[in-house]
C-alpha cells in the first residue's frame, strides 16, 4: 500500500494523483471550504459543504491522523456557499433565522 495522497482539493486533484481512483455521480458534490495537512506527520483536516438551495448546507468536517479518521456532518440553516476555489466560504443568508423558536 502506497502512501495517502492528501493534497488533494477536487477530483480533478484525485483523478490525476490516484491512477486506480474509480467514481460513480459527481465526485463534486461536497464543495471544499477549507483544508490544511502535512504528509510529513501524516494529519489532515478539511471542512466541505453541499448547498441545498434556499434551505442550508450539510456541512462535513473530517479529521485524519496516521490510518484514524473522524468525521462529522451537520446540516446548517440559513447559510450558502460563495466564491470558489480559494475564495470559498460559507455566509449566512438570513442571520435572524433561528432554530430554535
Amino acid at each position: 500500500m502506497s502512501d495517502k495522497t492528501m493534497k488533494n482539493t477536487d477530483f480533478d486533484g484525485v483523478e490525476k494523483n490516484v491512477p486506480d481512483v474509480q467514481k460513480f455521480g459527481d465526485g463534486d458534490l461536497f464543495k471544499l471550504i477549507a483544508k490544511a495537512w502535512s504528509k510529513k506527520e501524516g494529519w489532515m483536516k478539511s471542512t466541505k459543504a453541499m448547498e441545498i438551495e434556499g434551505v442550508g448546507c450539510l456541512v462535513q468536517v473530517t479529521t485524519q491522523q496516521g490510518g484514524q479518521v473522524a468525521e462529522a456532518l451537520a446540516f446548517v440553516h440559513g447559510v450558502k456557499i460563495t466564491g470558489d476555489g480559494e475564495d470559498r466560504k460559507l455566509i449566512a443568508i438570513n442571520p435572524g433565522l433561528r432554530s430554535d423558536g
